[in-house]
């Protein structure tokens, strides 16, 4: 890895931590110089402009999601161990990962009413991390572990709105049982969707 790009890769891992607590929207390159100790002319020879480098951001915090989220789920057993391990790493990404919680959650509350390159951005990982989840789900259909009729997009949509919950719960409110009430959310979509034993 080139000096360049090591440098480029800590400055985005900065520019997440920060952008986590004051949003894409607070996020300038001046705050980033100013965090990194890197010269405001140094940072913009990177990224051009606020908007790259909220893009930039955007797709440098969905390669973290992918390698601490999705990839080892999918290594776990196809079917329910499956959708469990994505869970379980997907509460513990919002619980830990960065200082103000999930990027993702917090920008497309900021973002869902402001057109452009950002906002579609976000809606299109957000479009294809409910395929994911839909795809896990469906894995379990195929293994028999879930009623062939189960609707893996509304599952998807589902679980979406428990993490949704729990972003909020723990988050804004400080509910010290967040995480056991997402999970209790969970295991009830898990009882509902299970195929009934014969």
């Amino acid at each position: 890895m080139s000096k360049g790009t090591e440098t480029r890769q800590a400055v985005l891992e900065e520019a997440a931590r920060v952008a986590s607590r004051v949003g894409l929207g607070g996020l300038t390159i001046g705050s980033l110089a100013t965090t990194t100790q890197l010269s405001k002319s140094g940072l913009f020879a990177h990224f051009q402009s606020k908007e790259a480098l909220q893009l930039q951001l955007l797709d440098h915090t969905r390669e973290r999601f992918v390698d601490l989220v999705v990839r080892p789920a999918l290594a776990a057993p196809r079917g329910e161990p499956r959708v469990r391990e994505l869970f379980r790493r997907w509460l513990a990404w919002d619980a830990d990962a960065l200082p103000g919680g999930c990027l993702f959650v917090a920008a497309s509350a900021e973002f869902d009413d402001q057109p452009g390159p950002v906002r579609d951005r976000l809606a299109q990982d957000q479009r294809d991390w409910l395929e994911t989840i839909a795809q896990v789900f469906r894995t379990g259909i195929a293994e028999g572990q879930f009623r062939p009729a189960a609707d893996p997009e509304q599952f998807a949509y589902d679980l979406h709105g428990v993490m949704l919950a729990f972003h909020h719960a723990s988050r804004l409110l400080g509910d010290p049982d967040a995480a056991a009430r997402a999970t209790r959310a969970f295991e009830a979509l898990l009882l509902a969707a299970r195929r009934p034993a014969n």
